[in-house]
C-alpha cells in the first residue's frame, strides 16, 4: 500500500494496533454550573501537569525543539480565547464536554481550511488537546506505548505528539498512520527519532491486526503487510544500504556546499520561529533563507510591537552568528488568517488583499515590522524579503517605506545597518514574466516554489481532483525556474529558493545548471543537499537540463530525472 513517506529509512516489524476510543457522551445541559466548572477546572489542570510531563519527556527523549510542540499545546489551552470560550458555554449550561467539543471543533474548523501546511498542522494540535481534555472529562485510559515490546510497527489512525511522547526509540521500528503529513507534529517527531514512517495510508488500521508483520519503506511511503520472504529479504538488503547512506552524510558535516567539479553555492534553512535557528546551527545550516515572520503575529492574541518583533528577530540573528539571516516580511491572507487582524472575507482571498498588499495597505502595522527588522540588522547579517510580489510599485514602495523608517530610527539614535539588502520572493507568475525588470530594482531574488507552482499552473493544491497538476516538474514552472535565474544572473543579483523543490534530489541539477546561488531547506535536509549537489558537475547537469527541457510533460520529465539520478 501507498502512504505519505514522512520519516526516511526502513522499518520490518510486528504491528501493534491503537485502536480509537469510544469519547461520546451526553451533552445534556448541566444543572449545577459551579460543580461542572469545577470538574473542568480539575480536568484543565490534569491535562496541563500531563502534557508538562510529555514536554519534559520529549526535551530528555527526543530534544528542546521538538519539545515545544508540547509546550505549544499548553500555551493553546492557557489562551483565554480558547479556555475562556470554554468556561462561557458551561456557564450557559452546557456540559464540559460539550464545551471542549464546540470550541475545539471551532479552531479545527478555522485552522484546517488553509493551504500552508504549518497552518494546518494547528489544526491537528487542537484536535489533540480536544482529544486528551475528553479522555480525561470521561476517564478514558490510553494505551501505554512506551511498554510495547522490541521490533514493533505502531499503528494508528492518527500519532498524537502526546502518544508520540511516550515512544521509546529502541522499541519502535516502523510508525503508519491514516491521516497526517510531511509537516504534521507526528512526522517531525518520527524524525526526530529517526523512526520511518508513512503516514496517510487510507483504512490501515481497519486491514491489519496486533502481531501482523509490516515493513515501512519511509523513504518512498510504501509498506508490506505480511510479505512473503523474498519482499523481506529485498527490505533488509535496502535497509542495510539506507544506513550505509546516513554514514556517508556525516562526511558531509562541516563541510562546504560545492558542486563536483568545485562550484561553491550556499545552503541556508527555512525556520518559523527565533528557536528554530538553533536547528539550523544544530543542522549544519549555512544561514537562514527563509524566516517566516507571520508567526510572531499568529502565536499572538494581539499585534506584536515593535520591541517584541525587533527581540525575535535578535533572537534569531544571536543564534545565527555572522551567517545571513533573510526575513521575509509578514506574509498573511489566502490560507493564513490571524483573528484579530479582523481580514475582510474574499471571493477570492488567494487572488485578494495579502502578503505585500496587505502591508502596503496597512503601513504603520508594516512600518512597524520594519523597525523591528533594521532595528535587528544592527546585530548581524539581515536581509528584507516582499512576499509574492507582482509588480516593480510594490518593490519600489517597500523600499521608500524601509527608507522612511531608516530616517525615523536615525533621528531617534537608534543603530541599524545603512545597507541593508531588500530583495523579493519570486512566486508569482506576473513576477516571473517581469523578473528582468524586478532584477533592476530588488538586491536579491528568492524563488518560492511552492506558489510559483499553484499560480503557474492554476492549481488549488488542495483541492484533490486537480492536485495531480500541482508539480514543480511541470513543463511550465520549470521554464519560469529557469527565467527567474537567468535574470537575476544577467543582472548579477544572487538568487536563492526557499520552497520545497530547493531540496529535491530530482531538481537539484537542474537547479545547478540554471545557476542558483542558494537553496535553503528544512534543516534536516541540509546534508541531503549537500551530498547531491557535490555529485554534479555543471557539466553534466547541463546535458540533464537541456534533455529535460525538451519534454513536454511532467510525467516525462520526471522519468529523466529518476533515470539520471545519483
Amino acid at each position: 500500500m501507498k502512504g505519505i513517506a514522512a520519516s526516511r529509512g526502513i522499518g520490518i516489524g510486528s504491528i501493534c494496533l491503537i485502536v480509537e476510543h469510544d469519547l461520546s457522551f451526553d451533552g445534556k445541559k448541566i444543572e449545577n454550573v459551579d460543580a461542572e466548572k469545577v470538574r473542568f477546572s480539575a480536568a484543565i489542570e490534569k491535562f496541563k501537569a500531563e502534557t508538562a510531563e510529555m514536554a519534559e519527556n520529549i526535551r530528555k527523549n527526543i530534544g528542546p525543539k521538538e519539545a515545544e510542540i508540547m509546550e505549544g499545546h499548553l500555551a493553546m489551552i492557557a489562551d483565554p480565547t480558547m479556555s475562556g470560550e470554554m468556561t462561557k458555554m458551561i456557564e450557559a449550561g452546557q456540559c464540559a464536554e460539550a464545551a471542549v467539543t464546540a470550541v475545539c471543533d471551532m479552531f479545527i474548523g478555522m485552522f484546517s481550511k488553509m493551504e500552508d501546511d504549518l497552518m494546518r498542522q494547528r489544526a491537528s494540535d487542537i484536535s489533540d488537546i480536544k482529544i486528551s481534555l475528553l479522555k480525561i472529562l470521561l476517564g478514558v485510559e490510553d494505551v501505554d506505548i512506551s511498554k510495547v515490546a522490541p521490533g514493533t510497527v505502531l499503528v494508528a489512525h492518527d500519532l498524537t505528539p502526546s502518544m508520540t511522547s511516550q515512544i521509546v526509540k529502541g522499541n519502535v521500528v516502523g510508525i503508519i498512520t491514516e491521516v497526517g503529513g510531511k509537516t504534521s507534529h507526528s512526522a517531525i517527531l518520527a524524525r526526530a527519532l529517526e523512526i520511518p514512517a508513512v503516514l496517510s495510508v487510507p483504512d490501515i488500521t481497519k486491514q491489519v491486526k496486533d502481531k501482523d508483520t509490516a515493513i515501512v519503506d519511509g523513504t518512498e511511503g510504501d509498506i508490506y503487510i505480511n510479505p512473503d520472504g523474498d519482499v523481506i529479504a529485498q527490505y533488509v538488503r535496502k535497509r542495510e544500504d539506507y544506513v550505509r547512506a546516513q554514514a556517508e552524510l556525516k562526511k558531509f558535516v562541516g563541510k562546504k556546499t560545492v558542486t563536483a567539479d568545485g562550484k561553491e553555492v550556499e545552503l541556508f534553512c527555512n525556520i518559523g520561529t527565533p528557536t528554530d535557528a538553533k536547528k539550523a546551527i544544530e543542522c549544519d545550516g549555512e544561514g537562514i533563507g527563509l524566516f517566516r515572520s507571520e508567526f510572531l503575529f499568529m502565536d499572538k492574541p494581539h499585534l506584536p510591537s515593535e520591541e517584541e518583533q525587533f527581540m525575535a528577530y535578535k533572537e534569531a540573528v544571536d543564534i545565527m552568528g555572522d551567517k545571513t539571516v533573510i526575513i521575509r516580511t509578514l506574509d498573511i491572507g489566502g490560507d493564513k488568517e490571524i483573528p484579530y487582524m479582523d481580514l475582510e472575507k474574499e471571493e477570492n482571498p488567494f487572488l485578494g488583499f495579502r502578503a505585500v498588499r496587505y502591508c502596503l495597505g496597512n503601513p504603520e502595522i508594516y512600518k512597524t515590522q520594519l523597525r523591528g527588522i533594521l532595528r535587528a540588522s544592527a546585530f548581524g547579517k539581515v536581509k528584507i524579503m516582499i512576499p509574492l510580489v507582482t509588480c516593480v510599485d510594490e518593490v519600489r514602495a517597500v523600499k521608500a517605506l524601509v527608507e522612511e523608517c531608516k530616517a525615523e530610527l536615525k533621528s531617534e539614535g537608534k543603530k541599524f545597518d545603512e545597507n541593508i539588502e531588500v530583495g523579493c520572493m519570486v512566486e508569482t507568475a506576473a513576477a516571473s514574466l517581469i523578473a528582468d525588470m524586478l532584477a533592476k530594482e530588488a538586491d536579491f531574488f528568492s524563488i518560492g516554489t511552492n506558489d510559483l507552482t499553484g499560480y503557474t499552473m492554476s492549481v488549488d493544491r488542495g483541492n484533490a481532483k486537480v492536485a495531480n497538476l500541482y508539480s514543480a516538474f511541470q513543463p511550465a514552472v520549470l521554464r519560469s525556474i529557469k527565467n527567474i535565474i537567468s535574470a537575476a544572473n544577467e543582472a548579477g543579483i544572487p538568487v536563492g529558493m526557499c520552497g520545497e523543490a530547493a531540496a529535491d534530489p530530482l531538481m537539484i541539477p537542474l537547479l545547478i545548471s540554471f545557476g542558483l546561488d542558494e537553496y535553503s531547506v528544512n534543516p534536516v535536509l541540509v546534508l541531503t543537499a549537500r551530498c547531491i549537489i557535490s555529485k554534479w558537475t555543471k557539466e553534466e547537469a547541463d546535458a540533464l537540463a537541456d534533455k529535460v527541457l525538451s519534454l513536454a510533460t511532467e510525467a516525462e520529465v520526471v522519468a529523466a530525472l529518476k533515470d539520471a539520478a545519483k
